[in-house]
C-alpha cells in the first residue's frame, strides 16, 4: 500500500494552492495529488474559451510537469477517489489502489446539478464543468442550428453567447425572476438581459421546463410550463452545481451542503481538511456557514488548508466567504462584490442607472462601511472593493467622494492601507 504524508484529492485551484502552502513550510514531506481527470490541472474559468475556440485545450494547464517535479509532488491523473476510511487513514481509488495518508485534503470541487425534468435523462445533453465537457460542447456547437440552455447563471450565459456567435438560434430558460440570480440585482441583470436579447438570444425568465422530447437519443424540443415549445438540436444544462461529496458515505466526515470545516479548513476528523467548491465554511456576512464556489475563495481556502496541514505558524484563520464575481459579456463587464443588503433598513444604498447606455452601479454601505458593490459597464476594481469590504474600512470621511467616484477613491484609500 503506497504511503504519503500529505494526500491532496483534487488538482484545481484549491488543491494546487494547498500544495504551494505546504511546500513553503515543509519542503521534503512526501506529497501526492490525485486528480480524477486525465488532463493536467487547469482552471474551470477557461472552459468557455475552449468552447469558443479562443483557447486551445493543450495550452490550458495551470502547471507543467516541471512545476510538480521541482516541488517533489507525485501527481496522479485519472485517479478518482471513491471512498475514505478515516479510521485507517486510507483513500481508495476507482482503480483499486489504496493510499495511506497522514494528512488529507479534500478539494474535489462540485458536480453539475441536473434538474428532474421528464425526458431529460433520455437525451444526450451537455454540461460545462470539465475540459472534456468543453470539448464535447465545442464539437456539438459547431453543427447546431437551435440550442436551448437551461439556467441563466454564469455557465448558461457564457455558453449562450458562444453558441449564438457560432450561428445557432439560442433560447435560455431561467426559473428565477431575472438572469444571474445570486450575482446581480434586478436592475443590473436587466441590462445584461437586454444585451443578450439585442443579439437575438431568447431569454425567458420566470419560466421552467416541464419536459424534453427526443428522437434516437437526441433532443428535438423542450416544452415549457405554459405549454409552449422550443426547438433544440443541442441542449445545455447549466442549472448550478453541488459539492462532490458522494464518495464520503460511511467516512464519518461531517457533510451539510458541503464538507463542514472550521476556520483552518479542518473537518470534524482531526487529520482531514477540505477546501474549494466542496467546502462549507464561515460566511463573512451572516452566522450560517456557506459554500462559496468562487475561484478567489478556493485559492484562499486552499492556502489556509495547506498551511494548517504543514503546521505553518504564520497561519491566520479564514475571514469567511465573501462573494466576488465578474461576468464578461459581448465585450462588456458586470461586477458583483459582497451583498446588496436591500432587506436591511440600516443599509444605505446609492444607485446610478442609465439603461439606454447600459450603465449601472449600486453601492451598499452600512455604518459607514462598504458591504456590497454591483456594476455593469462602469469602471470598477473588484479586487479593491473586496479589500475595502473585507477590511471593514471606515469610508465616512470620504463617503461623498466614494459615492461619486468609487474607483478612484477606493484605489487612493487602498494605496495608503497597503503601505
Amino acid at each position: 500500500m503506497p504511503h504519503t504524508r500529505y494526500l491532496v484529492v483534487g488538482a484545481s485551484h484549491a488543491g494546487l494552492e494547498a500544495v504551494t502552502a505546504i511546500r513553503h513550510w515543509d519542503a521534503e514531506g512526501s506529497l501526492t495529488v490525485l486528480s480524477r481527470e486525465a488532463h493536467r490541472p487547469y482552471s474551470p474559468t477557461i472552459l468557455p474559451y475552449v468552447v469558443s475556440g479562443r483557447s486551445r485545450p493543450e495550452r490550458v494547464a495551470l502547471k507543467d510537469a516541471a512545476w510538480f517535479e521541482a516541488r517533489k509532488v507525485d501527481l496522479r491523473c485519472g485517479e478518482e477517489v471513491v471512498s475514505i476510511d478515516t479510521a485507517g487513514a486510507v483513500a481508495r481509488t476507482a482503480s483499486g489502489t489504496e493510499w495511506r495518508y497522514e494528512r488529507l485534503l479534500l478539494a474535489t470541487g462540485a458536480a453539475p446539478a441536473v434538474p428532474p425534468v421528464p425526458g431529460l435523462a433520455d437525451v444526450r445533453f451537455h454540461v460545462l464543468r470539465t475540459l472534456d465537457d468543453a470539448l464535447a460542447l465545442r464539437d456539438a456547437g459547431a453543427g447546431a442550428t437551435t440550442a436551448v440552455v437551461l439556467g441563466a447563471g454564469l455557465v448558461g450565459l457564457h455558453a449562450a453567447e458562444v453558441l449564438a456567435k457560432a450561428g445557432a438560434r439560442v433560447a435560455v430558460v431561467e426559473r428565477q425572476a431575472h438572469a444571474l440570480p445570486g450575482y446581480l440585482d434586478a436592475p443590473a441583470a436587466g441590462i445584461v438581459e437586454a444585451a443578450f436579447r439585442d443579439r437575438g438570444i431568447a431569454l425567458m425568465t420566470g419560466r421552467t421546463v416541464s419536459s424534453v422530447q427526443s428522437r434516437d437519443g437526441r433532443p428535438v424540443s423542450v416544452t415549457l410550463d405554459d405549454g409552449g415549445t422550443l426547438p433544440a438540436d443541442l441542449l445545455l444544462v447549466g442549472t448550478g452545481v453541488r459539492p462532490a461529496t458522494g464518495f464520503l458515505e460511511g467516512s464519518g466526515i461531517a457533510v451539510g451542503q458541503g464538507i463542514l470545516v472550521d476556520d483552518t479548513m479542518r473537518t470534524n476528523i482531526a487529520d482531514v481538511w477540505a477546501a474549494g467548491d466542496v467546502a462549507q465554511a464561515r460566511a463573512f456576512f451572516g452566522a450560517a456557514p456557506i459554500v462559496n464556489g468562487i475561484l478567489p475563495d478556493a485559492v484562499e481556502q486552499g492556502r489556509i488548508a495547506g498551511m494548517a496541514m504543514a503546521g505553518d505558524p504564520a497561519l491566520k484563520p479564514y475571514i469567511g466567504g465573501l462573494p466576488i464575481n465578474t461576468f464578461p459579456f459581448f465585450g462588456r463587464h458586470a461586477v458583483s462584490v459582497g451583498i446588496a443588503g436591500e432587506d436591511d433598513p440600516s443599509v444605505e444604498i446609492h444607485r446610478r442607472l442609465d439603461a439606454r447606455a447600459g450603465l449601472y452601479s449600486r453601492l451598499s454601505l452600512k455604518d459607514g462601511r462598504l458591504i456590497g458593490v454591483c456594476t455593469v459597464g462602469m469602471p470598477i476594481d473588484a479586487g479593491v472593493m473586496w479589500q475595502l469590504i473585507s477590511r471593514r474600512v471606515d469610508l465616512a470621511p470620504v463617503k461623498q467622494d466614494f459615492v461619486v467616484a468609487p474607483l478612484d477613491t477606493g484605489r487612493a484609500l487602498m494605496s495608503r492601507l497597503w503601505r
